[in-house]
């Protein structure tokens, strides 16, 4: 019997583990018989370059794309699979480990700062990240010649970056980086990097609560955002499902973002929810709502093992970040013929609807969990009836 057997190259054992692999994250069949041709090239040209498995890195693998390039291949390269390939090889101990890039000073001072707002500071892990964002752009971007020595730093650095800041920044906002700079302040203090606590030197921010009036959704508004999903496909179900939760619940983005499947209690009619500063609550579950997670749990919610609610769809499958929410509220506003707007005005749009149906401020709070009636008091001059009963003529008008 004559004919020839394709060699078995070093990478032939691994074929399956990296079919399941991208099974499990999510990605289309043809997408994965596509994944998984580019293994077999891989494979020959290592056959063709004498090399074993365990000499494979990243470097080598730019080296197959630049002969991929060479050779006029028009299919995409398919770099993120042999980079899920390389970190497959390296988690199953096939391949060494990618030495890390040696940390320049900066690096090392905000992972120790990283470090210090949870360990000391005890700041949730979404706070973490602003407050390291904010002291990352401060330190490499926040003097005239670039990046900061904090054994240099002086109050002109903070003044001048803040005022920076400040002309390009909402109130809010600015008040925002206030916080985070009085924190890298402290921990660059506390740690001896500057003689003086240089907070002092941070100028005050000029702005008052309650000065503007929330933007919100009248209740034909939010039903025609709701309209614009076609439930009968799996992402028209979960975004018809987030909106409920945004629209009847008043959740944020955050919290929607963090539910799990164990935080439904189906039989009890509950829903926990992570808020902020770690808070835990459990609010009732409307079942006009119930009814909106069960139909996306029925048939729109991917197969994976994550155990996040609501799941992204393009692979790799994974939990939805906190920012598609509004990007859903955006594009459903497009859809609706309204002007954009985010996922936050929905969370206006439950307490101004609430006043309007003469729920008392305290207990609009306690829907919406603030830890402070003043930040629910804002709502109060969006309810313009009650605001008509108490104006008192002009003295001077004309009847």
């Amino acid at each position: 019997m004559s004919g020839t057997r394709r060699r078995t190259g070093p990478l032939s054992p691994f074929v399956e583990n990296y079919r399941d692999l991208l099974r499990g994250l999510g990605y289309r069949s043809e997408t994965i018989r596509g994944m998984v041709k580019v293994l077999g090239q891989l494979d020959r040209w290592m056959i063709s370059n004498e090399m074993s498995v365990s000499n494979l890195d990243a470097t080598q693998m730019d080296c197959f794309l630049a002969y991929r390039r060479a050779d006029d291949y028009r299919q995409s390269p398919h770099r993120r699979g042999l980079r899920l390939l390389l970190d497959m090889l390296i988690e199953m101990h096939v391949v060494a480990p990618l030495p890390d890039d040696p940390l320049t000073s900066t690096e090392v001072l905000l992972d120790d700062y990283r470090r210090w707002l949870i360990e000391d500071r005890g700041l949730a892990e979404a706070t973490v990240q602003r407050y390291e964002r904010s002291a990352r752009k401060f330190l490499l971007t926040g003097s005239d010649a670039g990046s900061v020595d904090p054994t240099a730093l002086t109050g002109s650095d903070v003044s001048g970056y803040l005022l920076a800041e400040a002309g390009r920044c909402s109130v809010g906002a600015v008040k925002g980086r206030v916080a985070e700079m009085r924190a890298l302040l402290r921990y660059l203090f506390v740690h001896g990097m500057t003689p003086t606590l240089l907070s002092g030197a941070i100028p005050p921010v000029a702005g008052w609560r309650e000065t503007s009036i929330p933007r919100y959704f009248a209740r034909d508004d939010v039903d025609a955002l709701l309209d614009t999903c076609d439930r009968s496909t799996a992402l028209g179900a979960r975004n018809f499902a987030m909106l409920m939760l945004l629209s009847m619940l008043g959740l944020r983005c955050i919290e929607i973002a963090r539910l799990e499947l164990d935080d439904i209690d189906w039989r009890s009619g509950h829903l926990r929810v992570r808020g902020k500063a770690r808070r835990l609550d459990t609010l009732p579950l409307p079942h006009e709502v119930g009814d909106a997670v069960a139909g996306y749990l029925r048939d729109g919610r991917p197969h994976t093992t994550d155990r996040h609610l609501f799941q992204t769809y393009r692979a790799p499958i994974r939990g939805i970040p906190p920012d598609l929410l509004s990007d859903v509220v955006r594009r459903a506003c497009k859809r609706a013929g309204l002007p954009p707007a985010g996922a936050h005005r929905l969370r206006h749009s439950v307490a101004t609807t609430l006043l309007s149906e003469g729920v008392a401020l305290a207990d609009i709070s306690q829907v919406l969990r603030h830890h402070d009636l003043a930040t629910t008091a804002i709502y109060a001059k969006v309810d313009l009836a009650s605001l008509r009963t108490v104006a008192q003529p002009w003295p001077g008008a004309l009847s």
